[in-house]
């Protein structure tokens, strides 16, 4: 049976080529929204930290109806390091709209999430978007993303794709590169000639993969997945089965099952072959599960995602202001929010640390553990992290390191400054092409994943902000060798206090402050940057002393220079091996690991013992 009254589809693009913008338009023109309805730009990203980063992190499904067909839409992330949910999701679609925007043409992420969906099989429409931007180039980027389609060896049914012009924002899409067109229904029509409906028997067993998960509070899990075969009824008996575990089947029972329509989750008793449904019941529900009938238990293989390659250690908050502004402050608190992400998040992985008090967080890369971070201290936490560290692989006999494919688009006159500090944190030019009318290049560089940590906001300052920096997971290669990547020191507080303007006047010729006056601080807490690459024991908390006797600077104005407020990722950048981030409801503070100096200067002693005694 073919169900030719439902499509299910998804939206792939790299990070910030419009994908949530264009899904805002095709809900309002597919009557989701009333005509004199009031709605947020981005209504798709309906997170906090979404909304603030420009950035979608989860996928989000909706559904649109159209002449009669219900297009079931996914919009998924962009950015590499969400590039699990991308993997998973796909399973649920027939097919996919792969969005390019018309001025930067296809980035390392387009080439990912085209590559998965190849991998499936997937019809693919082909959507060049923002064509209405002034500096588009329409005809070479149809160009580039027929080398990639080449490139990733498409079949020549996929070579023939379909492909669309649209402007995201205007709500507009046209066959002709040439014309903008008045409304979507060129895509609508082509999602309803070019991508399969789904096929498949209503009648036979049941069988479905949980392909992403929800949690509430009153219910628990919600598994969300596509009928692969047979029916699903509300209070139904069923298996969950996993392929890759091997365990026995688990009997459970359907309690709530909705479908999605619109932006809203719709209570139903039924549904079949094809659909995209939520269920809640099965407590212990995963990704990956198959849920199945009683009578023929055979479970789904699931996609295969991605390995974490970077991973950093969250640890209880022991600094002197511990549990002052948070409400979660425990070991055991922090262990049962880490282990409850792990149910929605398949490219994490969580293990226990070398003590109780701290556990050892695995992710696809920088942002992907510092959007883990911000959540939870949104949520309330405190907790100290460490430096991101690489995880390190042994492939046959080599010790292998993780590479990143890193697409800078530069413009030209700094383009000799991020090619002297990528070739020397020892990246590989593979290419530098000329961008636009020749004022920007894109330069493309394979580079080891650790020598990447720091460099963005260096890039950004060397590029005067104008410069676009993306990249993505290259894979493994034998390690390139040790290297330096922080030039710089820490000002470490020497004692605990309040901050004063002349203790922060006094202290500011050793380098640039984190502190002003009037700020509680403690021993061992990093204050500011050495220019040099040594730490140096200061104290802002020092007082003017009080005397009788008048001196020549008695009255001398104090001038004091604004302090760098640094963003979580800043400071992620920023510490050291023997620091750590203090990360609270209210505060980001960098201290040393350990506090004290003394102890900090013998430990720093038995370590160089320790080092020149394996030399």
């Amino acid at each position: 049976m073919v169900r030719n009254n439902l499509r299910n589809i998804a939206i792939i693009a790299h990070v910030d080529h419009g994908k949530t913008t264009l899904v805002d338009e095709m809900l309002k023109q597919g009557g989701v929204f009333r005509d004199n309805q009031v709605t947020e730009d981005r209504v798709m990203d309906n997170n906090a930290l979404e909304r603030e980063r420009g950035i979608t992190i989860l996928a989000k499904n909706t559904a649109i109806h159209y002449k009669d067909v219900k297009i079931n839409v996914i919009d998924t992330p962009g950015h590499a390091d969400f590039g699990g949910e991308v993997e998973r999701i796909l399973k649920m679609v027939n097919g996919v709209i792969l969005l390019v925007d018309a001025a930067e043409g296809p980035m390392p992420q387009t080439r990912f999430v085209l590559q998965r969906a190849l991998e499936l099989n997937h019809k693919v429409i082909v959507v060049v978007n923002k064509i209405d931007r002034a500096d588009a180039r329409i005809d070479e980027v149809m160009d580039e993303v027929l080398e990639l389609l080449f490139d990733l060896d498409a079949t020549d049914e996929q070579l023939e794709s379909p492909t669309l012009f649209c402007s995201g924002r205007a709500g507009t899409a046209s066959i002709s590169p040439y014309e903008q067109g008045t409304d979507l229904q060129p895509l609508f029509e082509t999602i309803l000639s070019h991508i399969p409906a789904p096929e498949g028997d209503p009648d036979d067993e049941l069988q479905m993969l949980v392909s992403s998960i929800d949690y509430n509070e009153y219910v628990g899990r919600i598994g969300i997945g596509r009928i692969e075969r047979g029916t699903i009824k509300q209070g139904q008996e069923v298996y969950v089965t996993n392929y890759h575990s091997g365990a026995a089947p688990k009997k459970s029972k359907i309690v709530s099952l909705y479908q999605i329509d619109g932006l809203n989750r719709v209570p139903v008793q039924t549904a079949s072959m094809g659909d995209i449904v939520c269920f809640s019941g099965a407590e212990d529900i995963t990704i990956g599960d198959t849920i199945t009938s009683l009578n023929c238990p055979e479970p789904l293989q699931f996609v295969k995602v991605g390995e974490p390659t970077m991973e950093m250690t969250f640890s209880v908050n022991d600094s002197p202001f511990a549990g002052r502004e948070g409400k979660f402050v425990t070991s055991r608190q922090l262990r049962e929010r880490l282990f409850k992400e792990l149910l929605k998040d398949v490219s994490l992985r969580v293990s226990e640390g070398d003590t109780t008090d701290c556990f050892n967080v695995a992710g696809r890369g920088e942002m992907h553990l510092s959007i883990l971070i911000e959540t939870m201290r949104r949520e309330g936490f405190e907790l100290c992290c460490s430096t991101p560290r690489v995880l390190f692989k042994d492939i046959d006999g080599v010790k292998c390191e993780p590479f990143e494919l890193v697409s800078a688009d530069v413009p030209s006159d700094y383009v000799g400054t991020v090619v002297e500090e990528l070739s020397r944190r020892k990246g590989e030019l593979l290419e530098m092409n000329p961008n636009g009318n020749g004022t920007r290049m894109r330069i493309q560089y394979s580079i080891p994943a650790r020598c990447l940590i720091g460099y963005r906001s260096m890039f950004m300052s060397a590029t005067r902000g104008e410069g676009i920096l993306n990249s993505i997971f290259e894979g493994y290669k034998p390690y390139k060798g040790d290297i330096q990547i922080r030039f710089t020191g820490s000002l470490v507080a020497s004692e605990d206090g309040e901050t004063t303007s002349y203790g922060c006047y006094n202290s500011q010729e050793r380098g640039n402050l984190f502190v002003s006056p009037g700020m509680n601080i403690y021993e061992g807490m990093v204050v500011g940057i050495n220019p040099k690459a040594e730490d140096i024991a200061i104290n802002p908390c020092k007082r003017k002393q009080l005397t009788a006797i008048r001196s020549a600077g008695a009255d001398e104005k104090l001038i004091l220079t604004p302090p760098i407020i640094m963003s979580l990722e800043e400071a992620i950048e920023f510490i050291n091996e023997d620091e750590l981030i203090e990360v609270t409801p209210l505060s980001i503070r960098v201290r040393k690991r350990i506090l004290n100096k003394e102890l900090r200067m013998k430990a720093e002693s038995k370590a160089k013992k320790a080092a020149l005694a394996n030399n």
